[in-house]
């Protein structure tokens, strides 16, 4: 439970129509984070943004505290200093549930889906619709499949049917079934974790281009990659992270790959900051 001097956050609905939230100011921003396991500082004094409608990568070597972030962002660890800040206004995260109900998403490597079970029932799971009457509480299979199946044609995701186990699916069918969740219960922020890792070439260009349609839906999308190709493929910002400081931020337009692997790895000083884009609308 929250304090009373906390924010409480509305839960998640699930979404027939597009994202319309094209703003000025971010719509998550980290400030001063640090963080340490025992006798390992894993961050110290980190900042981080992302805004509707662009794809920020998070990218630094191992051990650079990416990972240890995003669990921030997710309401998995509190951070032990420093700032969340969602739309605006400060708020603590005391799980993930509270993540979660703010509308911010984390599709992980291992993507959390039942591989037994078809699209639909994925899509759904622990948010199942309920038919109207009944005693046995059975489930609107018609309206969920319906959901389903718009949300999945507005991502341009192609798979043979909602029906389909997942166990059937691609790598990249699966990323693009796991991100849709997070449209269709209007998430506003999606963090991808190495959405493209062990993807063979044609299964990483679906991927891509799924993250970039969710760009134009008016999502704020954190690309977390190793791949500094699948980076600067569909990356608007890219935010350095070495031995969990914070480094820079870089337009992705003009830096270049060997300034990235030198700031990455330190043998150059990170400096540069660049302007915020311009608010992205989303796309109809």
């Amino acid at each position: 439970m929250l304090s009373g001097g906390e924010r409480r956050f509305p839960a998640a609905r699930a979404s027939g129509g597009d994202v319309t939230v094209a703003q000025a100011g971010p719509l998550l921003q980290l400030r001063g984070i640090s963080k340490r396991f025992g006798a390992v500082q894993a961050l110290t004094d980190v900042r981080f943004e992302v805004r509707a409608g662009e794809v920020v990568a998070l990218v630094g070597d191992n051990g650079a505290g990416k990972s240890t972030l995003i669990k921030i962002v997710s309401g998995i660890y509190p951070p032990d200093t420093g700032t969340i800040v969602w739309n605006g206004s400060e708020i603590l995260l005391h799980g993930p549930a509270d993540a979660v109900a703010l509308g911010i998403s984390t599709v992980y490597q291992d993507l959390a889906l039942a591989d037994n079970l078809d699209v639909v029932a994925n899509l759904f799971l622990g948010r199942e619709v309920g038919s109207a009457g009944g005693v046995l509480g059975t489930l609107d299979e018609i309206a969920m499949e319906r959901r389903a199946i718009s949300v999945l044609r507005r991502l341009s995701v192609k798979i043979p049917s909602v029906r389909t186990v997942i166990a059937a699916l691609s790598g990249g069918q699966r990323q693009a079934v796991a991100a849709a969740r997070s449209v269709l219960w209007e998430n506003k922020v999606v963090l991808l974790d190495e959405p493209t890792a062990a993807l063979g070439v044609g299964q990483t260009h679906e991927v891509l281009e799924l993250v970039r349609r969710l760009r134009d839906d008016g999502r704020g999308v954190v690309l977390i990659s190793h791949n500094l190709e699948d980076v600067f493929a569909v990356a608007d910002r890219i935010t350095v992270l070495r031995l969990g400081r914070y480094v820079g931020t870089y337009d992705a337009k003009t830096v270049t790959r060997e300034q990235l692997v030198s700031y990455m790895t330190g043998a150059m000083p990170g400096t540069a900051e660049v302007p915020l884009p311009e608010p992205r609308g989303a796309a109809t």
